[in-house]
């Protein structure tokens, strides 16, 4: 079996990093038992294939939706059920055509990060999941940093925790200490990153 993380582009700090796609990719693998090998990335700007999965005969099956969180919402809290709603049906013909293309990983840098870390396995996604968090708020609080700066900054915390990284007998404690740890990190880290602001006489 073949996953497929599609992403569908809704404008937020994540999904411009394409991180948000990349924990979906480390999700697919513990959900689904799928190799990190056999699990693809497209992206999909008319945010209407939400996911797809190729079976061993190659013929895919997918669902299709509006680019509207509401239903998935409720399917979440409905399972395995399939309530009737009130919303708009699909329309092909008023969406009239889905593309796809393969990701650019040198203009995405967090999606070899993701895929380095989930292969890599046990407390170094813990340090990527906090890095990516702890420097897209550094960014939105607007202290100077770049946003090119966010992928540098997780990809020097994971290459930081490789001294103290944990590969197996990982404990809850374990992963909120590697939490805290990566916070820490990407703040002190932050600091040497910001440019001195210029000032105009």
């Amino acid at each position: 079996m073949r996953c497929i993380a599609i992403v569908c582009f809704i404008c937020s700090i994540t999904q411009l990093c394409i991180y948000n796609t990349q924990s979906k990719v480390i999700e697919a693998h513990y959900l689904f038992g799928a190799s990190y090998d056999d699990i693809d990335i497209v992206i999909h700007p008319q945010s209407i294939v939400h996911s797809m999965v190729e079976t061993q005969d190659t013929s895919c099956i997918a669902q299709l939706g509006w680019a509207d969180m509401r239903l998935p919402i409720v399917y979440s809290v409905s399972w395995p059920h399939r309530l009737k709603m009130p919303y708009k049906p699909l329309d092909l013909a008023e969406i009239g055509s889905l593309t796809f293309k393969a990701p650019d990983r040198a203009k995405y840098p967090c999606i070899q990060l993701a895929y380095d870390a989930g292969k890599k396995g046990g407390t170094m996604t813990a340090v990527l999941n906090a890095a990516n968090e702890a420097a897209n708020e550094m960014f939105r609080e607007d202290v100077g940093l770049g946003f090119l700066d966010i992928p540098k900054l997780i990809e020097g915390a994971m290459e930081a925790h490789k001294e103290d990284f944990k590969e197996k007998d990982v404990t809850l404690d374990d992963i909120l200490n590697c939490d805290e740890w990566a916070r820490e990190y990407v703040a002190k880290e932050t600091a040497n990153v910001v440019k001195e602001p210029i000032i105009m006489t």
